[in-house]
């Protein structure tokens, strides 16, 4: 099945390591894949529009069927692939809603790091305000407060919603993510102590950003959130 799997993707891109996490949970190593460069604008190629007309990373298809999208593709994958590999949705009610909940709740963590970390990505020289990002930050300040408090009632040794889960997949890479860019271990102690429990998970070790692993200059644009 993996034979038929197509994914182009981009090394330090949150989404895309969400679907890489998901297909080595699910046993599904040996798909073809592609590693394309953000910085010579490779996600803007032909190869990638003819199977993602917006242009972006992660591009992902099984066999005639695409979903670029990557919470999506993961739901995608889990759900063609339920007896195989490992259980990322869990059949507990309780769990479940919960799941979704964080899973969800794990996309608006992703933009508001974005807001700050690439601040000046997203707005233009002419249109950026210091204003502007001490509120994205104070947002950010908001909602890493937030999952500092979802963190309290989590057991030792347990994840966001009992077992590991998707909403682990969706959640983990913006955390590393936030840490790799300066984010305070002493200021959150219990999303460092989650990112400790799963930095060495094989999934998450396999499929680890190779660009993280060169000797560069981290940014600190997290540092003083």
């Amino acid at each position: 099945m993996a034979k038929s799997m197509y994914l182009l993707w981009g090394s330090g891109s949150c989404p895309c390591w969400r679907i890489m996490i998901t297909l080595e949970e699910k046993k599904l190593q040996g798909y073809k894949q592609k590693l394309l460069s953000f910085e010579k604008e490779e996600h803007k190629s032909k190869e990638v529009l003819e199977i993602n007309p917006r242009g972006q990373l992660p591009t992902f298809k099984h066999g005639d069927d695409i979903i670029n999208e990557s919470t999506g593709a993961c739901l995608y994958l889990e759900n063609q692939f339920k007896s195989q590999g490992n259980k990322l949705i869990p059949d507990n009610p309780a769990e479940q809603a919960l799941m979704y909940q964080r899973m969800m709740e794990g996309l608006t963590l992703y933009e508001k790091l974005n807001l700050v970390a690439f601040y000046d990505f997203y707005a233009p020289e002419g249109e950026r305000h210091d204003s502007a990002l001490k509120r994205n930050k104070d947002n950010l300040v908001t909602e890493l407060q937030l999952w500092e408090s979802y963190l309290e009632n989590v057991a030792a040794g347990r994840y966001l919603a009992g077992g590991f889960s998707l909403a682990d997949v969706v959640v983990f890479p913006s955390l590393a993510y936030a840490f790799r860019y300066g984010l305070s271990a002493g200021r959150y102690p219990k999303l460092a102590k989650y990112y400790s429990l799963l930095k060495d998970r094989p999934s998450i070790k396999a499929t680890w950003p190779p660009k993280w692993f060169q000797i560069e200059q981290r940014s600190e644009s997290l540092k003083d959130i």
